[in-house]
């Protein structure tokens, strides 16, 4: 049986460094688009968890990549219990509570917080900081001291957008820098003890999970394996899917230790000599490539089936989520500056994405920072997410490429808001069960 992940549905909200509340909009998709986009404010859909996983057909091993519930779940403050027939303190009813995500990952500190809202969620505040955790980690294997006193800022920023949010459930997770840094306990003990937020460094398979969770309702439709892929900082997930009547289900995964900071680290030398920078290029798209091998051969039977599917009038699906995949969706678009709205559910034509991946490893590091959508500081990076972008196109040969700029958070979101609707209906259920026998001993004793 393949691993099962609850359903979803759109969600947009653009990352700012001040959040705050902004009016729901939605822009009509012309036929190259899946979804429309929206605000801040917009509805967002969530289900609650599914069954835990059992092994997968393709080899992948066994293990649960469920989200515990309680797991990294930072709740707010509650009135100590009071004594037994005391009316309970209050509490705002369930559509008010606001939820919280936090991802924190090689490249970026990211939170959203949202409220529900009927069958979906309105986000009511975001933010997002460039805080290079993982800079220098692929040299020293350790979080510097100067990265660490960034992120620590940025997640200062966080703490108190939860204060101020009264938010009611929140988790927070960690991901590949922490998982590789020999020192990363002792960073997650110092951001405890100096901001109050309890990081939970996940596995890449939950990360993996969390990312198509969050994104997977922008997957084109059609029939047969699609390819989900989040290309980080510190790692890139590959997630085989099928789709399923309402959710879907994973049928192989892959995690690989190539971000676009881990190896533009790993592979110095960004020249300005034309020739070097090709040769640095090809590098680059060698090494990724020869850590995708295994899963390229676990899945190959699947990807020959799909693509024959596809001769016969049918579609290889692919979507991706990360900084590259949007940055070059913008690109494509020739937007002046970086528009969400614009980019999230945008269908690109492969072709299109080789031709800019080229062009810009073809720059040197001063043209690329006059790029726009790039700038400063994604100049150093983006030549090496270009490089695991070919790679996937390469290994999963799709001739369109389905865009989100939403992942992690949004997974996190749905898991803690389904977790919390189940715990409630639960929780309904047996005050009705034990609610007649109650009533009938108060009746006897006023009798």
């Amino acid at each position: 049986m393949a691993d099962t992940l609850p359903p979803a549905a759109p969600q947009a909200g653009p990352d700012t460094e001040n959040g705050g509340r902004a009016k729901a909009r939605g822009a009509r998709r012309g036929k190259s688009r899946k979804s429309a986009s929206r605000g801040i404010g917009s509805a967002v859909g969530r289900g609650a968890p599914g069954p835990a996983g059992t092994a997968a057909p393709l080899g992948i091993p066994k293990d649960n990549p469920r989200v515990d519930p309680g797991a990294g779940c930072v709740p707010a403050a509650r009135p100590a219990p009071t004594a037994a027939l005391e009316p309970a303190p209050f509490q705002p009813p369930a559509h008010r509570q606001a939820y919280a995500a936090i991802d924190l990952g090689t490249n970026n500190c990211r939170l959203l917080i949202a409220r529900p809202s009927g069958d979906n969620f309105i986000v009511v505040d975001a933010f997002s900081r460039v805080v290079r955790l993982g800079e220098g980690l692929a040299q020293s294997g350790r979080l510097s001291q100067e990265a660490m006193d960034r992120t620590v800022a940025a997640l200062r920023v966080c703490a108190d957008k939860l204060k101020r949010r009264n938010v009611h459930l929140a988790r927070s997770v960690a991901t590949e820098a922490c998982r590789r840094a020999s020192n990363g306990g002792e960073f997650i003990e110092r951001v405890r003890r100096e901001t109050g937020i309890a990081l939970d460094i996940i596995s890449a398979r939950e990360e993996a999970r969390l990312a198509v969770l969050g994104c997977h309702i922008l997957l084109e439709s059609g029939h047969g394996p699609a390819l989900v892929f989040d290309i980080g900082g510190g790692s890139t997930e590959l997630v085989l899917i099928e789709s399923g009547p309402t959710v879907p289900n994973i049928l192989d995964w892959v995690s690989v230790p190539w971000g676009v900071v881990s190896l533009t680290e790993s592979c110095e030398g960004d020249s300005d000599d034309p020739a070097a920078r090709a040769a640095r290029y090809a590098q680059m798209r060698q090494w990724v490539s020869d850590s995708f091998a295994a899963f390229a051969e676990r899945i190959a039977p699947v990807r020959t089936a799909t693509a024959q599917s596809g001769a016969q009038g049918g579609t290889m699906r692919l979507l991706g989520t990360s900084g590259t995949v949007t940055t070059l969706a913008s690109l494509h678009l020739e937007l002046p500056q970086y528009d969400r709205s614009a980019v999230d559910g945008l269908i690109v034509p492969a072709q299109s994405m080789r031709a800019i991946s080229a062009r810009l490893s073809s720059l040197s590091l001063a043209e690329r920072r006059e790029v726009p959508c790039i700038g400063r500081e994604r100049a150093d990076l983006v030549v090496a997410g270009c490089a695991i972008l070919e790679s996937i196109l390469d290994l999963w040969p799709a001739t369109r490429l389905a865009v989100a700029d939403r992942g992690i958070r949004e997974g996190i979101l749905r898991s803690l808001i389904g977790a919390n609707d189940t715990g409630e209906r639960s929780r309904a259920a047996l005050r009705d069960a034990v609610s007649p026998d109650i009533a009938g001993r108060d009746g006897r004793a006023r009798g």
